[in-house]
């Protein structure tokens, strides 16, 4: 798993037009598995942490509402960054991308995105 985990991100950081940071994490303890940041002050680690309790607030009001959906992903522009938390299929672990929104353009950054974690997927 640690060589998909490297693969996923040195192609993400290569490939990805604005890359800024990228993590791996479980939802369960928001532990990061592998973790990249191009800017030393960004931590992609800790901001999964934070994430995760977006993710549980967000499972919680579909529950609430009563909807039979599931989270594939949720993503947050901000003034100069595009935040995506990508869902794996089990909704155990999930990616953390943050690009440059500058450089970035939502549709091919998701879609790039989701060409590189296929193997993740597979595993996860």
């Amino acid at each position: 798993m640690e060589k998909i985990l490297t693969t996923l991100v040195q192609n993400v950081k290569e490939n990805i037009p604005g890359y800024i940071a990228i993590s791996v994490a479980e939802i369960a303890s928001g532990e990061s598995l592998a973790s990249d940041s191009a800017d030393t002050s960004f931590d992609p680690a800790l901001a999964c942490a934070y994430n995760v309790e977006i993710i549980n607030a967000k499972r919680k009001a579909i529950d609430i509402l009563g909807l039979k959906e599931s989270i594939n992903d949720i993503h947050f522009k901000l003034d100069n960054h595009i935040h995506i938390v990508d869902m794996s299929p089990s909704g155990e672990y999930f990616i953390y991308l943050a690009v440059d929104s500058n450089r970035a353009n939502l549709a091919l950054t998701r879609t790039m995105l989701k060409k590189y974690k296929q193997e993740l997927n597979e595993v996860l």
